[in-house]
């Protein structure tokens, strides 16, 4: 709990934020990163499709409290979805609502996301919503019920740690959603703060979802859920068209590639962008296990970089939380 906490205090600190979008490709988060723009991005996928892979597209984004960068960021995935279609990759995109204007202004938001799924609609591309804190849960869920009324071509993301989960994927059994265990530092009131408890509930959803549900994208790099996934699917004879693996782009990255080629589908969720740091500290908040495999991963590539990106980080994290 204290390494989770740490990581997620850096995570929250903006000028950190502002290091690592000048210096972070410098220090290694090429790693974890799949460009800086979306051109980059779209060769990562190519790679990735042509060895069975299929991915979902994150413009990476933090710290949105002004219209114009809304904007610019709705701008952005609008370019993702021409270039989805442009290239025929086999992607869909994952969006965040507070990127595109929600701690600003319901309404401006929904208008953001709207036409973006409308022209994704049109090219038959999928749009997840991710899922944020606990502030932006029922926010992000109106959107999507709002939105679900004229398309269909929307999912979203049912976080295991919440305690209100459970009665989240009943009411959405119908959509395509991908269950994670959650990123964020919540309250006990709210959600669970045992990683037994969290890890249960999360098998419990996958579970259900799989048996009820419309499609269910597990994401996950524990191979002991993978392989109880394995297991229940054969027990309850579901098919692999009903599931998917999803991992994070440069994590696990043999594990990815051994479940394709075994038939299962696989997802790669790739971010991109210079606004890599938030997102790279929640996935090790979020399983500092993360960490290692990172780091086995820059091993392979023979540097250091990356190792010195996250030393580099803990060091800044204690000089700010001592001034401050």
């Amino acid at each position: 709990m204290i390494i989770k906490n740490f990581f997620m205090h850096l995570s929250e600190n903006q000028l950190l934020n502002k290091a690592a979008q000048s210096y972070g490709f410098k220090l290694g988060a090429h790693s974890v990163v799949a460009g800086t723009n979306i051109e980059e991005a779209i060769e990562s996928i190519k790679e990735l499709n042509a060895q069975g892979i299929s991915c979902t597209i994150d413009n990476l984004g933090e710290f949105v409290h002004e219209k114009s960068e809304a904007l610019a960021a709705k701008k952005q995935i609008l370019g993702v979805v021409e270039a989805i279609h442009k290239h025929k990759v086999d992607a869909h995109i994952s969006l965040k609502p507070s990127q595109l204007g929600l701690d600003i202004d319901y309404d401006f938001c929904f208008e953001n996301i709207k036409e973006i799924v409308e022209k994704a609609s049109k090219y038959g591309i999928f749009i997840n919503f991710d899922m944020e804190n606990y502030a932006r849960l029922q926010p992000s869920f109106d959107l999507l019920d709002e939105l679900s009324k004229d398309y269909d071509n929307i999912g979203t993301v049912i976080q295991s740690y919440f305690f209100r989960a459970d009665e989240d994927i009943k009411k959405y059994s119908n959509y395509r959603l991908r269950i994670v265990k959650g990123a964020y530092k919540e309250l006990d009131t709210v959600a669970f703060q045992n990683k037994e408890e969290i890890d249960a509930n999360f098998i419990e959803l996958i579970e259900y979802h799989l048996l009820n549900g419309k499609f269910t994208s597990i994401a996950t790099h524990d191979h002991n859920v993978i392989n109880h996934v394995k297991q229940f699917v054969i027990d309850h004879d579901i098919p692999k068209e009903k599931f998917e693996f999803q991992m994070l782009y440069g994590f696990r990255k043999e594990m990815q590639l051994e479940l394709a080629k075994e038939g299962y589908n696989f997802c790669t969720y790739i971010p991109f962008g210079t606004d890599w740091y938030g997102y790279f500290m929640r996935r090790l908040a979020e399983r500092p296990q993360n960490l290692n495999l990172v780091v086995k991963q820059v091993f392979t590539k023979k540097t250091n970089a990356a190792i010195g990106a996250v030393a580099g980080a803990f060091l800044l994290g204690r000089l700010t939380s001592k001034k401050s």
